[in-house]
């Protein structure tokens, strides 16, 4: 690949993986939790924090973006205060990661809390009846049985995490090998004469890469839930 792409093309490659990698990583212990919250409990605030999960695929991402501009910016409180300890994000690959994770966190969490639907949650309270922690529980009957929906999860946040452009370019901006996702520089290569090949073959990769992912993400889920009928049965 690196033969047929060019130095600047690989670079947006690189990084856009990198980016996506980091933002479905940080992200999935934070889904897992809301998913459960949201598919367990019943409270006031449901479904504010409901709403809230799903905000990102509502507003425009340029929206999304402008407001982590405002609370990550150099001239925010708290993004001064990251820049003061050496963690800002702004106008960083960090920052595309934090912006992609934000905008692809509404399908992890619909992935993860669909699946926890699913699961009885008798299942869950035989075992609290015989002793066992909530945590034990959790980590011994309800997570292995919502894998799937996890790895679904994971595969959609991270594809939507690839493809991300509008939220990432207003808080990051589109600095070559710094903040130059493959979206971005599909745009800035069809903004210049004779850049529509460089675009055309970062939207093959693209491509290749989000159905290389869904595939996988079939292959894992299929094995997992046969791992998990042949247990049962």
């Amino acid at each position: 690949m690196s033969g047929w792409l060019g130095p600047a093309e690989w670079q947006a490659v690189a990084l856009s993986l990198r980016v996506a990698l980091v933002a479905t990583l940080f992200s999935l212990p934070f889904g897992i939790a809301v998913a459960y919250i949201l598919a367990r409990y019943r409270f006031p605030g449901h479904a504010l924090l409901n709403g809230l999960v799903h905000l990102p695929l509502i507003l425009p991402p340029v929206v999304t973006g402008y407001l982590l501009l405002l609370s990550f910016g150099p001239q925010a409180a708290l993004g001064g205060l990251l820049e003061s300890l050496g963690l800002g994000v702004a106008f960083r690959w960090t920052g595309a990661a934090l912006a992609a994770a934000l905008m692809a966190f509404p399908l992890m969490v619909r992935a993860i809390r669909l699946t926890l639907e699913a699961v009885d949650p008798k299942l869950e309270e035989v075992a609290g009846t015989l002793g066992a922690s909530r945590l034990r529980v959790f980590m011994t009957i309800t997570l292995p049985l919502i894998l799937p929906g996890i790895l679904t999860g994971a595969v959609l946040a991270f594809a939507k995490a690839m493809g991300e452009f509008g939220a990432t370019i207003t808080f990051v901006s589109n600095i070559p090998g710094e903040t130059r996702t493959v979206p971005s520089a599909i745009y800035a290569f069809l903004q210049v004469p004779a850049g529509e090949g460089a675009a055309w073959r970062l939207v093959i990769v693209s491509v290749v890469v989000a159905m290389g992912a869904l595939l996988v993400s079939e292959l894992l889920a299929r094995r997992v839930a046969a791992r998990i009928g042949g247990r049962d049965a």
